[in-house]
């Protein structure tokens, strides 16, 4: 990835559009004025949000660049597929121009072992802090129609991963265990968040004889998000995935991105003064 304008550009990710999509990405284009389209989350083209699978060919964030995996292996892309790339900008400062691109590294070997992308995002429940709650946004519904109001519908992500994770208490710790659906290699790993993280961990098999741990970043950059290749790690079926995140109020008061903005109930959002915690594992399956 090729980020044009990093003062303003807070992520890119590519998707893949297949062949079979390609006539609808063409139309969303051609029915939308200017230059694309606004989408939050996904590509923005009906349902392709597959957590274990997901579509993207690639995906930078602050501190992002090339990583090679190993020889022999690559994302899949077959022909007639096309690419969206989705820019996601940080406009607290103005708008600014940006001329992001991507460059790819294309292969025609059968013998490329496909490179899969699984995420594995965690809820947000960031209460005010005491004496700090005189802002109906405090109010965790108020927080939520206020998030829906500026995304649209993909704010029920915010909802959606309790039924996905089960319910922490709300606080400043918050985690999510998934169950490995089929064998799978660890070859990658990062994490994501916003300005309020604290910390981010992954975990696999935790509490048990072969607990390990993937990712640890115990005192988060958000300005350092690249991520790294793993040695293979292998998981089984029925194998867990526990990732965990740290986030803090606090950090307002620090932070010129939070000046004039006074605490609210924070949740699942795509802005950068929103929250996420999300970890991002690169696979391989047999």
């Amino acid at each position: 990835m090729l980020p044009g304008n990093p003062d303003v550009v807070h992520h890119v990710i590519l998707f893949r559009v297949p062949p079979d999509r390609v006539a609808e990405a063409e139309e969303k284009d051609a029915e939308t004025p200017g230059q694309g389209w606004t989408c939050f989350g996904t590509s923005g083209l009906g349902n392709d949000a597959t957590i274990d699978d997901a579509p993207w060919l690639g995906a930078w964030a602050p501190g992002g660049a090339e990583q090679l995996y190993g020889k022999g292996l690559g994302e899949e892309f077959d022909a007639g597929s096309r690419i969206v790339m989705q820019v996601h900008y940080n406009l607290l400062d103005g708008a600014e121009p940006d001329t992001s691109a991507a460059q790819l590294r294309l292969t025609e070997d059968p013998a490329t072992t496909p490179l899969l992308t699984q995420l594995l995002p965690v809820q947000v429940e960031l209460p005010c802090r005491p004496g700090h709650s005189g802002n109906k946004l405090c109010d965790r519904a108020e927080a939520m129609k206020d998030v829906h109001a500026r995304f649209g519908p993909v704010a029920k992500i915010a909802d959606y991963l309790h039924l996905l994770c089960g319910s922490d208490a709300p606080g400043p710790v918050q985690s999510c265990t998934r169950t490995v659906q089929q064998a799978e290699t660890v070859r990658g790993v990062a994490g994501h968040m916003h300005l309020l993280g604290k910390s981010i961990r992954i975990e696999t098999n935790p509490g048990t004889a072969r607990a390990r741990t993937v990712l640890d970043i115990p005192v988060w950059n958000f300005d350092d998000q690249a991520s790294v290749p793993t040695p293979p790690i292998k998981l089984a079926k029925g194998d867990t995935i526990k990732v965990t995140c740290r986030h803090s109020q606090e950090l307002r008061d620090r932070l010129p991105a939070f000046e004039g903005q006074p605490d609210r109930y924070v949740v699942w959002g795509e802005g950068t003064t929103d929250e996420m915690c999300l970890g991002i594992l690169l696979v391989t399956r047999p």
